[in-house]
């Protein structure tokens, strides 16, 4: 994970038409939000919406409303981090300036980010070509038939691939704005930017959970959702899948059909995400070591908590606390 001296540029661009809901999401967490509660006084994003049409005056939204920007792609040019929020219902063509932004900013190694429909201007740019990628279900068909050099996962609400993030529809696009902000800020400044949000600072699973029919409101549902909440504030015991339907007072089966349904993740994957951001929070929020982090995770052991570290993050529990915990130079 790179070291940053200055407030990272976000270039984030609209378009005559766009939706504002799309357009909010990473003004919000890497602007307003993350300004107030992970800056600590001092701004680490700069965030500027920069306008996709040459020549044009204010942009007109979806809502009936317009908006002016200051600045148009040249915007792109010194951004570090570039968010293509959306794209037209249509999926049309992207226009070559748009597209050449694109590809320049990519080029000298900023990051590049498309939501929901925006991964289809990324892809027409050539910067998902034997790339996975993520966008929303019901265009995946589409961008798959328009670029057969891109892999796309219909499943997923984000993919990560290092120098290029895309998110499925809509909501899936602040998932992926808070994973960016937590490698960059560390998991608890995520953590509080997704609380003010009211939003949950990681959803397990992916778009299946919202295109199946969910399951009819219960009185069970109660009790289920009580139980992971205790099992998620419990992460140092031990956890089966019997013990907790027996909690929730559920068979296994019906436990396990609610749980993939509610997550859209298995029970093993779901407690180890769980594990991993409590981990997290403990290395950067207190100086114990890194056996007790371990131990209070319920991974039992540090090498278990090394090995699962370095899996997941590609650096070590020593490493990420010396980046994260202030004074240690990190951005939190």
């Amino acid at each position: 994970m790179p070291e940053f001296t200055h407030p990272l540029k976000v270039a984030v661009i609209a378009f005559d038409g766009i939706t504002p809901f799309h357009l909010s999401v990473p003004c919000l967490v890497f602007g307003t939000m993350s300004g107030n509660i992970v800056g600590a006084g001092t701004a680490r994003f700069d965030v500027e919406v920069c306008s996709a049409e040459k020549g044009k005056g204010p942009l007109q939204t979806s809502a009936g409303f317009a908006i002016a920007t200051r600045r148009g792609l040249a915007a792109l040019d010194d951004a570090d981090i570039v968010v293509m929020p959306a794209w037209h219902d249509d999926c049309r063509p992207a226009p070559p300036a748009l597209l050449g932004a694109l590809r320049r900013a990519h080029g000298r190694g900023a990051r590049v980010v498309g939501l929901c429909l925006g991964a289809f201007p990324l892809a027409e740019a050539g910067l998902l070509d034997g790339r996975t990628v993520a966008t929303h279900w019901a265009a995946a068909d589409e961008l798959a038939r328009r670029h057969p050099r891109v892999h796309v996962n219909e499943e997923v609400l984000y993919v990560d691939e290092g120098d290029v993030l895309t998110s499925a529809g809509v909501a899936a696009g602040l998932d992926c704005c808070l994973h960016l902000l937590r490698q960059l800020c560390g998991a608890d400044a995520a953590n509080r930017v997704a609380r003010r949000l009211l939003v949950a600072p990681h959803r397990d699973g992916g778009q299946a959970q919202f295109i199946e029919r969910p399951l009819p409101v219960s009185g069970s549902d109660g009790r289920f959702a009580q139980v992971l909440d205790w099992v998620a504030r419990h992460p140092q015991h031990q956890h089966s899948i019997d013990t907790l339907a027996a909690r929730a007072a559920m068979s296994r089966r019906t436990f396990t059909r609610h749980f993939r349904q509610a997550t859209g993740t298995s029970f093993k994957q779901w407690l180890l995400n769980q594990r991993m951001a409590h981990a997290q929070r403990l290395l950067e929020t207190t100086s114990a070591s890194i056996e007790v982090v371990a131990q209070e995770a319920g991974f039992g052991a540090a090498l278990s908590l090394r090995q699962h570290f370095r899996a997941a993050l590609q650096t070590s529990p020593s490493a990420y606390r010396k980046r994260f915990q202030p004074g240690a130079g990190a951005i939190a």
